[in-house]
């Protein structure tokens, strides 16, 4: 049975398939030997991703008789080297956009720190978590919470100089940003830097003060904290134990299009009506 369903599964695996191309027919031509074992299938691999990617397991304890560790580890790198997930992502970006529309005109940005055991290129010290290994990823949401840019960095480092990189990303993944863009931020952003960036962009910030209870002031940045929970839902995220950072921001990508897809679907559930569409309203 699939980690999750197969409306999730198949729109993410149809873009996915057309980033890395065909597979390989038959034997190696270049093997050596001549004699080396057919390519397992992509579709095989990619599920088992998906499963890392869930459950946040190690690739010996999803590795199975169709596909071994060793080969996850291989094909995971290749992929995560082609930026593949960040293409599935941008296409699930234009899918929503076409369909519901990207509310592009107020950004959330905010900073969430996971755990990073085995350290790597993008762990730093914790400064939560007893100085142990963590993970920081920035995201900047759109109005309804789907994640338009991802930035990851070590835990130690904050979250104002990691907001031009996120908007950086942004705009990248989402395409040109509207002439009038809103920006929420918390008290963490409340600086002149912050503001001479927003300025130099054309951007307006609602930023909230330092001293000031949060609930007060909250504004509509709640949507990318809410994004921050539906991503911490994937165990790879929630605690990263791959170092290279190409594959930390594969499984980050590739939780964001899960996330985006997911919402997609939950938003055209109201508007329109297909065969196979969803019977229930929660999407697990």
């Amino acid at each position: 049975m699939p980690v999750v369903p197969s409306c999730l599964l198949e729109p993410i695996w149809v873009e996915f398939e057309a980033a890395i191309g065909p597979d390989r027919q038959g034997y190696d031509p270049e093997h050596p030997l001549g004699c080396h074992r057919r390519a397992i299938s992509s579709r095989v691999v990619f599920e088992h991703l998906v499963d890392a990617l869930v459950h946040g397991s190690g690739y010996e304890r999803i590795a199975s008789t169709a596909c071994s560790d060793s080969t996850i580890r291989r094909r995971l790198k290749k992929w995560a080297e082609a930026v593949v997930a960040q293409h599935v992502h941008a296409m699930a970006l234009a899918a929503y956009d076409l369909i519901i529309g990207l509310e592009l005109q107020d950004l959330s940005v905010d900073g969430c720190m996971t755990k990073a055991p085995c350290g790597g290129e993008k762990a730093g010290p914790s400064p939560v978590d007893r100085r142990r290994g963590g993970l920081k990823r920035s995201i900047a949401t759109e109005a309804r919470g789907i994640p338009v840019g991802i930035v990851s960095a070590g835990a130690k480092r904050h979250d104002s100089p990691l907001l031009e990189p996120t908007l950086t990303a942004a705009q990248h993944q989402s395409g040109l940003l509207p002439d009038q863009v809103t920006l929420h931020l918390d008290a963490g952003y409340d600086s002149q830097k912050t503001r001479d960036l927003l300025a130099c962009r054309g951007f307006d910030g609602e930023i909230s003060r330092r001293g000031i209870p949060a609930p007060i002031q909250a504004g509509r940045r709640w949507v990318v904290e809410r994004t921050h929970s539906w991503m911490n839902g994937y165990g790879k995220l929630r605690r990263c134990t791959d170092k290279n950072s190409a594959v930390v921001d594969f499984y980050l990508y590739l939780a964001a299009a899960f996330v985006t897809v997911r919402q997609l679907i939950q938003q055209a559930r109201k508007r329109y009506r297909w065969d196979t569409r969803p019977t229930t309203r929660r999407l697990r």
